[in-house]
Formats: structure tokens, C-alpha cells, sequence
């Protein structure tokens, strides 16, 4: 398990995320899930590409442990990866949700995230 992924066990958890990053990518799964574990691999190879501490994390919550953060944000399927910018849920590559284990929209929204987040940290830098 990749130590790039932070993972979360409530809701007051992600409002702590919320408060010290500023790009979030976060996985609702479940532990009986088939293609949450199909894709977890891929999300964990993500994080390990893309995360920049406080800039960019990769989180996974459990909607069995933490089930108000799953009402909170509407997840009705998993996996369900959902992408915040200052804890407020925003669209990359035109998608606020990505619903299954899509691999190919999942990489490209991490692609883009980490161009955000290297670009940020850049310009904080300089």
C-alpha cells in the first residue's frame, strides 16, 4: 500500500484534508468492492506519480466506515472518485465524478491535478 494515499475515516477527517491541501483526488470504495480492489493498484501508482505533501493528496475513504461523508457527497456507487480544489468539489477534464473503476478518466484526472499542483508549487517557489 502506497503511503502516497491517505486514508480516511470520517468526515471530519477530509474537512482536516480540506483545510492543510489544496487539491484533493478522493476514492469512495468499499472493502467488498470488486472493482474498487481491480482498480486500487492503479490509484495507488497514481498518488505515488502526483501527490505533493499539502499541495496534492490522494485519499480513499471507506463508505462502510464512514458513511456520512458518503451521504454527503451523494455516492450511491463504488468506487466513486470524486476532485477538490480549497474543499470544494470542481470538475477536471469536465467530470466532477468518476463512477466505476475507469481507468483511462481516472489517469487523465490525475495527470491533470498534478500539472496543477506542480504549477502551483512552482510559482509559490519563485
Amino acid at each position: 500500500m502506497s503511503d502516497k494515499i491517505k486514508h480516511l475515516t470520517s468526515s471530519s477527517d477530509l474537512t482536516e484534508l480540506f483545510k492543510s491541501t489544496t487539491y484533493v483526488a478522493l476514492d469512495f470504495y468499499a472493502d467488498w468492492c470488486p472493482p474498487c480492489k481491480a482498480i486500487a493498484p492503479i490509484y495507488e501508482k497514481l498518488a505515488a506519480q502526483h501527490a505533493i505533501d499539502g499541495t496534492l493528496a490522494f485519499a480513499k475513504i471507506n463508505v462502510d466506515h464512514a458513511q456520512d461523508a458518503a451521504r454527503t457527497y451523494g455516492v450511491t456507487a463504488m468506487p466513486t472518485f470524486m476532485f477538490f480544489k480549497e474543499g470544494r468539489q470542481v470538475a477536471v477534464n469536465g467530470q466532477t465524478v468518476i463512477q466505476g473503476a475507469d481507468v483511462r478518466s481516472l489517469g487523465a484526472a490525475a495527470e491533470k491535478l498534478g500539472g496543477l499542483a506542480k504549477k502551483k508549487v512552482e510559482a509559490e517557489s519563485s
